[in-house]
């Protein structure tokens, strides 16, 4: 199978440790047309030079650094007509995040093609959800072994962080007032984000991006009633006029505010002998 062989080949450029297939395919989610995502892992010295040289002359390889600090490089190229794209990734930084997710510790960064920002634990995630394709040392089997069970305080963490989205949601009522649509779009989408992200952490699943996450969160156990069709509608249509925009902003105060209960009252009932 040709990513198969390119994963061998990628991992006999000198610095690469391992190659882990990710995205869609990695979870038997994919479509026909779905990219192959090669999760390219890197310890020190990154040879760009061979990586370079197994890319083709037509493609251009970004170094550690050069798309951001998170997704910080990799490439985009065909195979035989195949849309591949080369994630890199440092492996001691993943085991880093690891070791935060444990202790309850995360980060959320900017970076291009996340809009509401790139969560550390995401680092996590892919290796849980990938499938290890070139592994010599046995370094990513053995990472994906210690991974298999989510962090009871990462857990603990991202639920209690959803605190932010009611604080969001009273800085959009003041943007209504102003009749600013940007301002207001820009609250209600995050303080959803803050949601979503704490519904997969109570249900312990992980969230690697905003890809598919709403169809995802609106299925989990703190989800309240029809929490999908009410954010769709809610992001749909802010408004224009600060009468719409308040009562766009008054239909998220209560969606936010039932989630908040349904995740307080989950947190709860695990707690109780």
């Amino acid at each position: 199978m040709i990513i198969e062989d390119m994963a061998n080949r990628l991992a006999e450029v000198p610095g690469v440790v391992g190659v882990m297939l990710g995205g869609s395919r990695a979870r038997g989610e994919h479509r026909p047309e779905s990219d192959w995502d090669l999760g390219v892992y890197y310890r020190g010295g990154l040879d760009l030079a061979a990586l370079r040289a197994l890319a083709g002359p037509d493609v251009e390889v970004a170094g550690p650094g050069g798309w951001g600090p998170w997704v910080n490089g990799g490439a985009w190229l065909q195979a035989d007509g195949v849309a591949v794209d080369w994630i890199l990734r440092d492996l001691d930084r993943v085991e880093q995040v690891w070791a935060d997710c444990r202790e309850g510790r995360y980060e959320v960064g900017v970076q291009a093609g996340h809009p509401l920002g790139f969560w550390s634990p995401c680092y996590v995630g892919e290796v849980v959800l990938g499938q290890v394709l070139a592994d010599s040392t046995g370094e990513l089997t053995d990472l994906r072994r210690r991974t298999t069970t989510y962090p009871e305080r990462l857990r603990e963490a991202l639920t209690a962080g959803a605190w932010e989205a009611e604080f969001l949601v009273s800085g959009a009522v003041k943007g209504a007032a102003r009749a600013d649509t940007l301002y207001v779009s820009l609250c209600l989408s995050r303080a959803v984000g803050m949601l979503v992200q704490a519904m997969f952490a109570e249900d312990r699943r992980w969230c690697l991006n905003e890809k598919g996450a709403l169809a995802v969160a609106e299925t989990l156990p703190a989800a309240p009633t029809d929490f999908g069709p009410r954010v769709r509608s809610l992001l749909g249509a802010f408004g224009q006029t600060a009468e719409m925009l308040a009562a766009t902003v008054a239909e998220a105060r209560v969606l936010v505010e039932e989630t908040l209960a349904a995740l307080r009252s989950r947190a709860e009932s695990q707690h109780t002998p």
